[in-house]
């Protein structure tokens, strides 16, 4: 029996994930356990080594050894302190057990004496009772200070990818190098004209990476489109805080990312042959979509027919090319009318730089009536008027509207005075549609056009669409200046290009002027 007692199992655990500290720490715990075996005289048969914390039960090592115990391979166990062993009530009540049966007849520790008597056994419980009390102390006063930062608008957690943590100030700060490449991911996933794939392979290849230097993932992208961190708001344990820290995208941009990915989330997953314009076109007749198919080495554009059979027949694709290129003419503009009319908005935004302050007003006290809201109804959660849930509904409500209110204000004040802007951009953009009508890319001419056109139709071989806003403006007043009638005469059908007062002026196109033709 004396030889059984000498027999034991050394345990040296660190709970912190942190290599360096990891290893001095464990490695100072052997030195001083090793010299206390020798003073002791004790027979230590094993090393059991770990890195993880004890608040929970499972830490395979640990029951390895507590195996190891019960089949009679140790008697004893010599540890730095009964903290290293169990800082939770089952692996205590474990050792505490095994030390009733006499599996266990012997615990060592340099910094508490036990001894295997009902007072040692009363002492070593009030040790692991101790330790389970300062981990579940620690982790109440951690999780104060984590609602704490929350209310301050401070990110609790390790800096997102695109942010560091700033330890002086205690908060995150934009990543100069990673934030324009997460704001290009966005960029072009919002444009819907790229899958996750491409993104991912896109932005990889110009140097994005995540933590310890690893390569993102598909899955990496998803869950970074998904966090609103980005545009300014914390969200945490399914409840919304304002934040405190810069943003790197905007709100605009964060939820036309999410409608995409709803959009994309719904798309068929079945591979069908690439045809220029699948999905694009409906009959004239039966309303039912046109489909594409090919014959003799030719595309050919048809009704499906899936309602009723309609007369309509087919139509060439290289048909309906052409036809787009002349649509295209519709709403182009030459330079000198293009210049024209960006030199009368430029003198007009001149004009009109110091009437803007009412629009900002409006917007300064409906984030100061939602402020006003936010704090009665936190008054109401304190005074436990409204339950903790009904609270967090209204609050994860009102927390984005003030975040998009304050964002349209200040997208407000630095596009004030020059309000004008889209559509002096869209001049711009109408100017460049004849280069475009004359290139040899079909599938740029398509999705320009499904940019700026709506319900597209084939009707007796025929195309027809409706353009939309400003673009239909743009069609009709060459139609009109074709015809030779005055833009915005009592006859003509357009809407009157004039100076007025724009009841949102975020959008240009409303509020405009009265073109005369240039002179040649």
């Amino acid at each position: 029996m004396s030889d059984q007692i000498k027999k034991y199992f050394l345990y040296a655990r660190k709970s912190t994930d942190e290599p360096e500290r990891q290893i001095l720490s464990i490695e100072a715990q052997l030195f001083e356990l090793k010299e206390y075996a020798k003073k002791e005289n004790l027979c230590v048969v094993k090393e059991f080594i770990e890195s993880k914390t004890a608040k929970q039960p499972g830490r395979e090592i640990f029951n390895t050894m507590i195996a190891g115990i019960e089949q009679g391979e140790a008697k004893g166990i010599l540890a730095w302190h009964p903290d290293r062993l169990a800082r939770n009530s089952i692996d205590g009540g474990r050792i505490i057990y095994l030390v009733d049966i006499g599996k266990i007849i012997d615990l060592k520790f340099p910094t508490f004496w036990f001894d295997s008597t009902p007072q040692g056994k009363f002492m070593l419980s009030i040790a692991f009772g101790q330790s389970k009390y300062y981990v579940d102390n620690l982790s109440e006063n951690i999780k104060r200070g984590i609602r704490q930062k929350l209310r301050n608008g401070i990110w609790p957690q390790w800096a997102p990818l695109g942010y560091l943590n700033d330890r002086i100030n205690r908060c995150i700060v934009i990543d100069k190098d990673k934030a324009p490449l997460i704001r290009k991911a966005f960029e072009l996933y919002a444009s819907g004209r790229y899958p996750l794939v491409e993104v991912q392979k896109t932005i990889n290849d110009s140097g994005l990476i995540g933590k310890k230097d690893k390569m993102l993932g598909v899955s990496n992208y998803q869950y970074m489109f998904k966090n609103p961190v980005y545009y300014g708001v914390i969200r945490f344990q399914d409840q919304i805080y304002e934040g405190k820290h810069e943003p790197i995208i905007t709100k605009k941009l964060f939820d036309r990312v999410q409608e995409v990915m709803k959009q994309k989330s719904k798309s068929h997953t079945r591979q069908l042959k690439p045809y220029i314009y699948r999905g694009m076109f409906r009959c004239g007749e039966c309303g039912c979509f046109i489909t594409s198919e090919t014959q003799k080495g030719y595309n050919y554009l048809h009704c499906t027919k899936r309602k009723v059979d309609c007369s309509q027949r087919y139509i060439r694709e290289e048909v309906i090319n052409d036809h787009l290129r002349q649509s295209l003419k519709k709403v182009s503009l030459c330079s000198p009318w293009a210049n024209s009319m960006i030199a009368e908005l430029e003198k007009e935004t001149l004009e009109r730089r110091q009437t803007d302050c009412s629009f900002a007003d409006v917007l300064r006290n409906q984030i100061k009536e939602l402020e006003s809201k936010l704090d009665i109804l936190l008054d109401m959660s304190l005074n436990k008027t409204i339950s903790q849930e009904e609270y967090a509904i209204k609050r994860n409500k009102l927390i984005p509207q003030k975040v998009e209110l304050k964002e349209k204000l200040k997208e407000f004040e630095q596009k004030s005075g020059n309000r004008f802007e889209l559509m002096i951009e869209f001049i711009k953009e109408a100017s460049t549609v004849e280069v475009i009508s004359l290139r040899e890319n079909h599938e740029e001419i398509r999705d320009f056009i499904k940019k700026i056109g709506s319900n597209f139709k084939i009707f007796e071989r025929e195309l027809s669409f409706d353009f939309k806003m400003p673009w239909k403006i743009l069609s009709n007043f060459k139609s009109e200046a074709r015809a030779g009638k005055s833009f915005g005469s009592k006859n003509s059908k357009s809407e009157v290009w004039r100076r007025g007062r724009d009841s949102n002026p975020r959008y240009g196109f409303s509020s405009v002027y009265r073109f005369s033709k240039p002179a040649h």
